[in-house]
């Protein structure tokens, strides 16, 4: 038996109603804040990611799914989506559009090579969010607000924003020196990893998992110390900007993002998931990305959100996705009453109903029980005398009473009656509801 790869999953079912769930949260909100839909290839340049994301991160050293194709050129799969929509930028001159800032948001497959384990995968989705073009601390709120209302609408009560800055190049720079020149007398003591980190990275040491009790950094300096004036400004107008949307933050030194594209405001959106954090989203300001990418000195910012990390925190806080409810069966017994079920199941679907009907000729009994399975609002019985006088009979499936409904008003018919059902489904609901609370 073929298997799939491992660190990959099937996702379908309950689990893909979760999926469907969020998709369907971030269109609608990405709608509302006036973001575009963007598309980029799941495979590109391997160079685009290597300098891109910075050749000494621990995703382009050890995560990346590079090979070779049939041309000989060197190719990845993509690790995270926002170098792919700043190639997009460059490559189709976006910085010529008159309408600044440019605004995509996107969903879809990312690859890294990492041991499996709950909420890590080599094959993930997420979903982000990208403002080229502005360098005001409006958009880094309205990224961070974006990400926050996300969580809210999807129900999730664990969750909280961390936030710190890297400053700008020359405050990242100092922060540089300072943090080598205290790690230094004391890298004996810190991973192997962090160790070749000292003088590549040093500020990923910050958030090393095998380290993050190491006594050392506790005491290790701070980004915010060392923050010129222009860069204090920035990071203040952020959290102002936050403050007036009543979004709650935490600021915390630690938070320095494992790419090297990352300047001034960084964060992290956290769940709580088995009583441990969880980082369900990230992102920050990456202003020199377009221009070393080729491209002309251009301010952006952005976040990503992985969905199945979502999913997971929505399972833990047991916020239920429901399953799709149909709103008519189709019910019928012999070929011609088969026939008209055929035709009858389209129009309904075209006039904007949810419709099924009996795909494996089971008697008549069966195709009662597969409606009840399917949550069936309505029970549409065709039956072929009824149909040759333009009827049909229609049972609703909650009071069990039935009705001859004209064809020529079947639509409006149903139209009228299903916010009637759902009204009676949520008073019998409550009532259960009580009379549980009574007992």
């Amino acid at each position: 038996m073929i298997t799939k790869p491992k660190g990959c999953y099937d996702i379908y079912g309950k689990e893909g109603r979760y999926f469907q769930k969020i998709n369907e949260v971030v269109s609608m909100l990405a709608e509302v804040y006036h973001y575009d839909f963007i598309r980029t290839p799941i495979f590109e340049a391997s160079e685009l990611f290597h300098r891109g994301m910075g050749e000494t991160t621990d995703v382009v050293k050890k995560e990346m799914y590079d090979f070779k194709d049939k041309g000989d050129r060197n190719i990845t799969l993509r690790p995270e989506g926002t170098a792919g929509v700043v190639r997009a930028y460059i490559e189709n001159k976006m910085y010529g559009d008159a309408t600044q800032p440019v605004k995509f948001y996107y969903s879809g497959t990312m690859y890294r090579y990492e041991r499996p384990q709950s909420g890590r995968d080599r094959e993930l989705t997420q979903f982000g969010l990208e403002l080229l073009g502005s360098n005001d601390a409006i958009s880094d709120v309205e990224i961070i607000s974006f990400g926050y209302q996300v969580y809210q609408l999807l129900g999730l009560k664990n969750v909280k924003v961390k936030i710190n800055t890297l400053g700008d190049t020359s405050s990242r720079l100092e922060y540089r020196k300072v943090l080598i020149d205290y790690l230094k007398p004391h890298i004996d003591t810190f991973c192997e990893d962090c160790k070749a980190r000292l003088l590549e990275n040093p500020l990923r040491i910050l958030d090393c998992k095998v380290d993050q009790e190491n006594p050392i950094l506790k005491d290790a300096p701070k980004t915010l110390d060392y923050l010129n004036d222009e860069s204090k400004k920035h990071f203040q107008e952020v959290c102002d900007g936050l403050d007036i949307l009543g979004i709650p933050y935490e600021i915390d030194s630690t938070i320095v993002r494992g790419l090297d594209y990352y300047n001034h405001t960084v964060f992290e959106f956290i769940a709580k998931i088995d009583g441990k954090e969880l980082a369900i989203g990230a992102g920050g300001r990456y202003n020199g990305l377009v221009s070393l990418l080729g491209g002309p000195e251009t301010p952006c910012v952005g976040f990503a959100s992985g969905i199945g990390r979502v999913a997971l925190a929505m399972q833990e806080e047991q916020i239920e996705v429901e399953e799709d409810a149909i709103d008519a069966y189709l019910l019928y017994v012999n070929e011609d009453e088969k026939k008209y079920a055929i035709y009858l199941a389209q129009e309904l679907r075209l006039a904007g109903f949810k419709v099924e009907t009996e795909y494996l000729g089971r008697s008549l009994k069966a195709q009662f029980k597969q409606a009840d399975r399917l949550h069936a609002a309505f029970l549409i019985i065709l039956n072929s005398e009824e149909l040759d006088n333009n009827e049909v009979k229609v049972k609703n499936n909650h009071t069990k009473e039935e009705e001859l409904v004209s064809l020529d008003t079947l639509i409006y018919y149903l139209d009228e009656q299903l916010p009637n059902f759902h009204e009676e489904e949520e008073e019998c609901s409550c009532c259960h509801h009580h009379e549980e609370e009574e007992e």
